[in-house]
């Protein structure tokens, strides 16, 4: 793909926007300067740098993302700052979503990506993909409440309880639950409904993927090819 066709795919701005920044000698290819917008390069794993600052160019975008607390998994947020505003001016502008949401008070393990069959078959039901939390309540856990977010609770507005794939105490007032549907508020709600409420939520995995423990809340970094091995491996 010729250089300005390999900006403009990374986020950097319309084609010809890129071709000025070529012609101008403010991109470096792989350490040295190309001042031609129409040389020829692979796209992945290409080392660029725009003014000084350096990018690793990707076909397609996976995202790895520490999600803090206080931040909406959208676009338009209503009332607090969009997840997106994490990421670098590139990735947003080439298009990235998130991979399902989490509440804006829920930490942890976010996906994003512009491969649209990557997130339909990250978040199709049919798939089932298992995702843990980790959940802090209000109230001590009993072994009550543990069986029967395991056997299943009912819910409101569901015609059938619905049961955690597993869950156990892993402290006073703290559990660990699996999931493999992502219905509105679903863990808060089952807890509720097995007799406690939730205080803190936390995702540590999605499938085999568990979230990096070096990134800081707000941190994000590409998934390797192993991440990607690991959303598709069965455990």
């Amino acid at each position: 793909m010729t250089l300005d066709r390999i900006l403009q795919s990374q986020g950097f701005g319309t084609r010809r926007y890129c071709g000025d920044l070529v012609a101008a000698g403010m991109v470096e290819v792989n350490g040295e300067v190309c001042d031609d917008p129409s040389a020829q390069f692979e796209v992945e794993g290409l080392q660029i740098a725009i003014d000084g600052e350096p990018w690793t160019c990707h076909a397609k975008a996976y995202v790895m993302l520490h999600k803090p607390a206080g931040y909406e998994c959208s676009q338009r947020p209503i009332h607090h700052p969009s997840v997106y505003t994490l990421l670098p001016d590139p990735l947003r502008l080439r298009g990235v979503q998130a991979v399902g949401r989490l509440d804006q008070d829920t930490t942890g393990l976010l996906l994003l990506s512009d491969d649209g069959q990557f997130i339909h078959a990250q978040t199709s039901p049919k798939r089932k993909i298992p995702k843990i939390y980790e959940v802090t309540t209000a109230e001590p856990v009993t072994e009550a409440q543990v069986q029967a977010l395991r056997s299943g609770v009912q819910l409101d507005d569901e015609p059938a309880p619905l049961a955690a794939l597993a869950c156990e105490a892993t402290g006073e007032r703290s559990l660990r639950l699996t999931l493999s549907e992502g219905k509105y508020h679903q863990v808060k709600r089952m807890v509720v409904a097995a007799g406690n409420h939730v205080v803190a939520l936390h995702r540590s995995r999605i499938g085999a993927l568990p979230l990096d423990p070096a990134l800081e809340p707000g941190e994000w970094r590409w998934l390797t090819p192993e991440d990607l091995a690991a959303l598709t491996r069965k455990e």
